[in-house]
């Protein structure tokens, strides 16, 4: 009787099998990373639209938009809740008191979607706060308290106060959260707190050496949708996208900020309602930029390379 001899894979041959697989798998990783990428800006793209049109909304029923930081301070999201379908949350809050008082403490543990961004991995910066990735735009200067943009403290800006145009200035800025940490580890989640004091004469290298010498670090950036203070609810375009220089705040009452992604852009809604995605190159790259998005009434024209 004759024996029939099975073939098979020799060790050579599974080796080239398995080394072109993972050929193909480092191949096809870099496409399925795009892809979520896409889709990850895809979705705070549409958070952004959300929120522009809830703006807009809000500024067609009061004549007016919302203050970006009230005498509470209570941020502009809390009255654009009832235009992103939120309206029992809204009804929630008591407007009367502070983001931190007890009376708030149900309302301000909710996670609201349409204020996270996707791609930010970092989903909780305090206990019990729910964090936002959405700040709204105070004007092109420091301070809080009277300034050129659309939602600075106490203001009640319309459509008619924007004289450089809707489609020129910014409502809201995508931007990554902080991570709770206090150790100077990333100008992207950390940034430097002074007094408040400091904001009168605050200069644009302010905040450099703190961060090099891990001093007056916060990583609370962005901690609760409901605070309307520097760097919660509100910044401003005193620097470029993902600037090296650290973020400064005066005590939440202004300071020098830049919007900061995992990527080299962010993505950014206008006053017309529109939403774009802007990259880190050109134009971007400088604080001058920033500072004609932010301002309503400055009355320069925005470079044609934007």
């Amino acid at each position: 009787m004759k024996r029939h001899s099975r073939s098979g894979f020799t060790l050579f041959q599974l080796l080239v099998v398995i080394f072109i697989i993972a050929v193909l798998i480092g191949l096809l990783l870099p496409a399925v990373q795009k892809v979520r990428e896409a889709a990850a800006r895809m979705q705070s793209a549409n958070n952004l639209k959300q929120i522009a049109i809830a703006a807009l909304s809000y500024n067609d029923a009061n004549n007016h938009f919302p203050s970006g930081c009230d005498a509470q301070n209570l941020s502009t999201a809390v009255y654009l809740l009832p235009y992103i379908e939120q309206g029992n949350l809204y009804k929630s809050i008591d407007l009367k008191k502070s983001v931190d008082d007890e009376a708030n403490a149900n309302a301000r543990k909710v996670v609201i979607k349409t204020f996270l961004a996707p791609m930010d991995p970092v989903t909780t910066v305090k206990d019990d706060y729910g964090p936002t990735n959405y700040l709204f735009n105070a004007g092109s200067k420091a301070d809080l308290v009277d300034n050129d943009g659309i939602f600075y403290r106490d203001s009640k800006i319309t459509i008619a106060d924007i004289t450089d145009g809707t489609s020129n200035t910014l409502i809201t800025g995508e931007t990554l959260k902080g991570d709770g940490g206090k150790k100077a580890v990333d100008v992207r989640r950390q940034y430097v707190l002074l007094k408040k004091g400091s904001l009168k004469e605050i200069k644009d290298d302010a905040g450099v050496e703190d961060f090099k010498d891990d001093k007056n670090i916060a990583g609370d950036r962005c901690a609760s949708w409901m605070d309307g203070r520097f760097l919660q609810g509100t910044f401003t375009g005193t620097r470029a996208i993902n600037d090296a220089k650290p973020d400064v705040s005066c005590a939440g009452d202004g300071g020098l900020s830049a919007l900061r992604g995992l990527t080299a852009g962010v993505t950014v809604g206008f006053a017309d309602g529109s939403v774009r995605f802007v990259s880190g190159g050109g134009s971007a790259a400088k604080p001058e930029l920033w500072k004609m998005l932010t301002s309503r009434n400055d009355g320069q024209a925005i470079p044609n390379d934007f």
